[in-house]
């Protein structure tokens, strides 16, 4: 009996051809994810098994993935963008409501963001535009992709979900960045970087006059003086940093987290769930996590630097620099650093859509290593 499970694990290994080093650190951060679910959810398996079912669904999509050669992903990125973008101007008419905002859609049996495939699609086509020709690429090339990556924005800004749109942004600016991009708008460099810097000040002078909402700019303020309303805009931050400063060294203990278990940490099963963490592993379970993430970070720009295409490697990386985002945005943001928005922690975080898009990015980075030979890039 053990013998057949083993060869049938192995013959199913060898179809799918997954990359091992990959596959066991997702397998062990989302090990970990699971414990700290449990006990932030204060023992409650009900919640576990839900995960597991994400867990199971978001794994299954990635092995999917991995099959597909990136010319075909290449090849249908201008179609899904333009299905993305007819999907999010559906959201502003036709969406459903949840917490002050309209972002989903509602199609009777399924319920979803549509923004959440955008975080996979702008990288998408941003680096099928920019891979055409040589790199870097052509001023048209640029331009066309800065009107795309402005569009989706504005689109997700309105619904209003500012955190998201800007994060998805950061995705497309990945791609121009590692396609060789520079930003000359005069040719003596002083001038061009003053140049720069008063359009970045112009930038934030008419969104904070014009295009923030009284929420936004709370959080904004919040993040200088959470003491200032400590049982309203500030309690989060405030909660969140007692927690992680009284986890110390070696932590509280799996459920015996007194900030965690005694509910004054707010979503700490899914936005805050590292203040559980920290407070109950402490400094070195802190430290264990970050170091599995670095190590995922490094495997997958190994394998994206190891094709042999433009656009599976600037796809590759910029996947690879969003899961880095998510990373330090949502410890930054529990550490007091960085406004609150709803970002999860990446694989811990409790969720199926976040979980779901970001198993479909480690499995088109596995599809791109395994298809890199000359014969799937015609």
């Amino acid at each position: 009996m053990i013998s057949y499970v083993y060869k049938t694990i192995i013959k199913f290994y060898k179809f799918f051809k997954i990359d091992t080093p990959l596959l066991i650190l997702i397998i062990l951060l989302s090990s970990l994810g699971l414990i700290i679910l449990y006990s932030s959810s204060g023992g409650s398996l009900s919640l576990v098994y839900r995960q597991l079912v994400h867990l199971g669904l978001a794994t299954s999509l990635m092995l999917v993935l991995a099959q597909i050669p990136p010319i075909i992903m290449l090849r249908s990125a201008p179609i899904l963008m333009i299905l993305g973008i007819f999907l999010l101007i559906s959201v502003l008419f036709f969406g459903s409501s949840g917490g002050g905002a309209q972002r989903w859609l509602d199609l009777g049996l399924v319920r979803f963001q549509p923004s959440e495939l955008m975080k996979i699609i702008v990288p998408m086509t941003i680096a099928a535009i920019l891979s055409e020709k040589t790199l870097p690429p052509r001023p048209l090339s640029v331009v066309i992709s800065m009107l795309a990556i402005g569009l989706v924005v504005l689109l997700i800004a309105l619904q209003p979900d500012l955190g998201t749109s800007l994060l998805i942004g950061a995705s497309g600016i990945y791609v121009l960045f590692f396609s060789g991009v520079r930003v000359m708008l005069l040719k003596n460099k002083w001038l061009n970087l003053l140049l720069l810097s008063s359009i970045f000040s112009g930038s934030l002078f008419l969104a904070w006059n014009y295009f923030l909402i009284a929420y936004q700019k709370r959080r904004i303020l919040t993040l200088f003086n959470p003491e200032s309303d400590p049982l309203g805009s500030g309690y989060h931050i405030i909660q969140s940093k007692i927690a992680i400063g009284s986890g110390g060294l070696t932590g509280k203990g799996i459920a015996k987290g007194s900030q965690s278990q005694l509910d004054f940490v707010p979503e700490q099963s899914t936005d805050f769930i590292f203040s559980v963490l920290a407070e109950e592993l402490g400094f070195l379970g802190v430290l264990l996590l970050i170091i599995i993430y670095s190590l995922i970070i490094y495997r997958c720009l190994i394998l994206s630097l190891r094709c042999e295409d433009n656009f599976s490697r600037l796809l590759g990386a910029s996947l690879t620099f969003v899961f880095f985002t998510y990373i330090f945005v949502n410890i930054g943001m529990v550490s007091g650093l960085l406004p609150v928005v709803g970002v999860p922690l990446p694989l811990i975080s409790y969720g199926g859509s976040s979980l779901i898009t970001l198993m479909a990015s480690f499995g088109i980075i596995m599809s791109i290593h395994k298809h890199k030979g000359p014969r799937y890039l015609q």
